[in-house]
């Protein structure tokens, strides 16, 4: 009686060790469209940081040749339609100002989620422009923003990161 009572625990605990390990398993993989979900909305953008970069180093420009100091307090639109814009409106010398207007989209990509945008010209259907912008988008909630852009100095990549609040 004891040899069955033993094989039968045998067998019942060789069952529950399958059955848990086939078990699917809730994911936690950040995809785009969740990202996307939460970045819809209106943002300000309140700082630009640089990993990775010796403080001797200067990025003179991003995105349409913008001088980065001119983006921070920038305001972005980014709504479920696609058809967002961002609003430079800072009075420093050098700066331009105005709504650009912009489409953009969430893909994931090599296992990160990333936000790429294409600036609107008038009269032109985004899928006749070709140029755009793609930076990882690290983060997104009901508060913040954190967007990451790779930059390569002196063969090494290092980052420009955009933080954001939301409006």
């Amino acid at each position: 009686m004891t040899k069955q009572l033993t094989r039968l625990f045998m067998v019942l605990g060789a069952s529950t060790l399958i059955f848990s390990a086939c078990a699917s398993q809730k994911s936690t993989t950040v995809t785009a469209g969740g990202m996307r979900k939460a970045a819809t909305g209106k943002w300000t953008l309140n700082t630009i940081n640089y990993e990775g970069l010796p403080s001797t180093a200067k990025i003179s420009t991003v995105f349409s040749n913008i001088p980065p100091d001119c983006l921070k307090g920038s305001n972005w639109v980014l709504p479920s339609n696609s058809n967002g814009s961002f609003t430079i409106n800072s009075s420093a010398t050098g700066c331009p100002t105005g709504t650009q207007d912009i489409v953009w989209s969430t893909i994931n990509q090599g296992g990160l989620v990333m936000l790429q945008f294409k600036e609107m010209v008038s009269g032109v259907k985004a899928k006749n422009i070709a140029d755009g912008y793609r930076v990882e988008l690290a983060s997104a909630d009901q508060a913040s923003m954190v967007w990451r852009a790779p930059v390569t100095y002196e063969g090494k990549t290092a980052y420009v990161v955009y933080s954001f609040s939301r409006q």
